[in-house]
């Protein structure tokens, strides 16, 4: 277990310094900061000043090892647009981002693993056909489209829910939430849907897809041999076998719709860290484009390690595997 921790740890080092180092050069070859900072008729040597006075004068590995350092405490410097701390700013934004993935997250699983079940005990009814060419429809058209679509339907022709804006607030410390509000609610409902319609899908597929795996097994058979009732051997037998690979999925999601939550938090105007960083692209603002990536790696890389760690509780075949070694 020991081995099996520091073997992952050591990895997610690897991953966090690569990713480090990529972010570290969109300072070398996007734009140059002096430039953004004074302007075009700066002197040259206001330029030699500021230069000296960010670091910019020194060698290529002091300037990665002084960025490391500073990565590592947060520290990703002050926004070119904003002039404000960059670790401030993602600190304002994360929590809009991480409700919406948590609500999208949420449907997606509450929704997206009974409709892979049905469809997969349930192959050749009308709803099960009926599942999987919405699971089709969601798997094909763009989150964007889905979002317009949607904003189209629920929010111009029918009036039921807003189309952009977080809602009302509360404040808890510096975390803000909108979950504990009924505007909050109102306002998140369309952007939680579009960002989870892809990852409902796919949960829905690959559960039906493990589901019918499952129900060929010969310790399935053994099961209707001994007289176990189909509900003991779906819910009690097959469906706990199903969720063991659905679970890397499922916790991976999480990182993955705080990743791509970008293009609905564009859509909707949803205050989060999606929206910034385009905002950030938009006016080549390096540290906040910096620091997006390694803060999105690193969410990645603790998820990654987390859901190892439970499959490795959970599947004893890795234990196993692991002692022989």
């Amino acid at each position: 277990m020991f081995a099996f921790i520091l073997q992952r740890l050591i990895q997610a080092v690897i991953v966090m310094i690569t990713v480090a180092f990529i972010a570290f050069m969109l300072f070398q070859y996007v734009g140059d900061p002096v430039v953004f900072l004074l302007g075009q008729d700066a002197t040259p040597e206001q330029i030699r000043e500021l230069r000296a006075d960010l670091g910019l004068d020194k060698s290529f590995i002091v300037q990665f090892g002084s960025f490391l350092g500073n990565a590592v405490q947060g520290e990703f410097g002050l926004s070119l647009r904003q002039g404000a701390k960059v670790s401030r700013l993602l600190a304002e934004r994360f929590p809009a981002t991480f409700e919406l993935a948590f609500v999208a997250a949420s449907i997606a699983l509450l929704v997206g693993i009974p409709m892979g079940v049905y469809a997969a005990l349930r192959r050749g009814s009308f709803l099960s056909q009926v599942f999987m060419t919405i699971s089709l429809l969601g798997v094909s058209l763009p989150t964007f489209l889905i979002g317009i679509a949607l904003i189209l339907i629920f929010a111009v022709w029918l009036g039921w829910f807003p189309s952009f804006g977080r809602g009302d607030v509360v404040q808890i410390g510096w975390w803000s939430s909108g979950l504990m509000t009924a505007k909050g609610w109102h306002h998140i409902v369309l952007p939680a849907i579009t960002l989870a319609i892809f990852q409902l899908t796919l949960i829905m597929r690959l559960v039906r897809a493990e589901m019918l795996e499952v129900l060929r097994t010969d310790y399935i058979k053994f099961a209707r041999a001994r007289g176990l009732s189909n509900r003991a051997i779906h819910f009690g037998h097959a469906l706990k076998n199903t969720l063991v690979p659905v679970m890397t999925i499922t916790g991976l999601q999480l990182g993955g719709l705080i990743a791509f939550a970008i293009i609905t938090e564009t859509v909707f105007q949803w205050p989060g860290m999606g929206l910034l960083f385009i905002q950030a692209v938009t006016f080549a603002d390096i540290p906040v484009m910096a620091a997006y990536l390694c803060m999105i790696a690193l969410i990645f890389v603790v998820i990654n390690l987390v859901v190892d760690l439970l499959y490795f509780v959970v599947d004893p075949r890795l234990r196993i595997g692991g002692k022989g070694h």
